[in-house]
């Protein structure tokens, strides 16, 4: 029997069939792909939200890109402007001081003499505020307060009177003298004063070979600020005059000045300066000098009029009212001007208040106070 050859043809489905395949494998796709969907919500749902953020940013880049432009200009850092340097200015006189340590140096009080034997002073010019007065006889006496400045030759020192007290209880300062009257040491001994008399103080001064007793007590700041440190005074706290920048004026109505005490031996004249500012001193018709810094000249000259009368205390003395008010004459810049002073109480500062009620500034550098008896030969005059 003959074998039949068997030829199985590869045949291709028809097209009805392919496209009923391709059919059934998509939605076997599809089905699979709900049934992943519907086992990892969570999943699937995290990843539309990463993939919609992803869209979300690459059209808004696209929407917002900017080509970068280049800067051409420079820009430079801004400096910041220099600090001013704080200045700082003297309580007692007004000057310019180095530091603000140096606002706070003890103030030293020291009395001295103005009789003819003991001219021409020492330490006087230095002085940086003086308060003139008559101490007994129609003879005057200088209260002289320094802060900032330290003259190594200061006389001749003498005795300490009330009034003297009273204007120098403010500044909270030491008081150097030789002894005084019964009611200004009871007060400067009370406790409440710096006292360092010579009494107790002794090898705080000494005694000049060239003039004679009682004329020739002198002393030093080298001494006196050892004294002062020994005994704690190291510092000072007070409130001094309104102080301002002193300029010329352009029409001065005082440039020559006469203030009377008592008798031609006491009686001051000044002479302004306007170069300088100042006011060139005498008294008894001759020029006023500091013994080794030459002629005095103050900034500010004050003649402060006073209640003067006589009195027993330990012996005549004069008593000056020092607390009230009163009429006062200010002589800076070429020009006078009336004003009010004005002390509440010892322990108050002396104030000088214009015809609106503001204080006077005064000009920085020495002022010099004359208090003028309203009685008994004093005034003051100028021109």
């Amino acid at each position: 029997m003959r074998k039949q050859k068997i030829h199985i043809r590869n045949r291709q489905p028809s097209p009805l069939v392919a496209q009923h395949y391709t059919a059934n494998k998509k939605q076997s796709r599809l089905q699979r792909l709900r049934d992943f969907i519907n086992r990892h919500r969570i999943a699937t749902m995290c990843i539309c939200g990463a993939i919609l953020i992803a869209i979300g940013g690459a059209v808004a880049f696209v929407l917002t890109y900017r080509a970068p432009v280049a800067d051409t200009a420079y820009h430079a850092p801004a400096k910041k402007a220099p600090k001013t340097a704080e200045k700082y200015y003297s309580h007692l006189n007004g000057i310019e001081v180095a530091s603000k340590a140096d606002l706070s140096k003890p103030v030293t009080a020291i009395m001295i003499e103005n009789s003819p034997d003991a001219r021409p002073h020492s330490g006087l010019k230095q002085a940086e505020v003086v308060y003139e007065a008559i101490a007994e006889g129609g003879i005057t006496r200088f209260l002289t307060l320094f802060q900032q400045h330290k003259p190594q030759l200061i006389g001749p020192v003498r005795s300490l009177r009330m009034y003297y007290v009273d204007w120098l209880a403010p500044y909270q300062a030491s008081v150097a003298h030789v002894g005084g009257s019964h009611a200004s040491l009871q007060e400067v001994r009370n406790g409440k004063y710096r006292d360092i008399d010579q009494f107790f103080n002794g090898g705080s001064y000494w005694r000049a070979n060239d003039r004679r007793p009682p004329h020739n007590v002198y002393t030093s700041f080298e001494k006196l600020d050892a004294l002062n440190a020994g005994k704690g005074y190291k510092s000072s706290q007070f409130t001094s005059f309104a102080r301002a920048d002193g300029k010329a004026s352009d029409k001065p109505n005082a440039v020559s000045i006469d203030i009377n005490f008592s008798s031609s031996w006491y009686n001051t004249h000044y002479d302004y300066d306007k170069a300088s500012n100042t006011y060139l001193r005498s008294i008894g018709g001759q020029a006023s000098n500091d013994r080794e810094e030459g002629r005095l000249a103050p900034s500010v000259v004050i003649a402060l009029h006073v209640n003067e009368t006589t009195v027993m205390e330990d012996g005549w003395r004069q008593s000056i009212v020092t607390n009230g008010t009163g009429t006062a004459t200010v002589f800076q810049n070429g020009t006078a001007a009336e004003c009010t002073w004005r002390k509440n109480d010892r322990f108050s500062p002396l104030e000088l208040i214009d015809a609106a009620g503001k204080p006077v500034a005064l000009n920085r550098g020495q002022t010099w106070i004359a208090a003028v008896p309203n009685s008994g030969g004093g005034g003051v005059s100028w021109q």
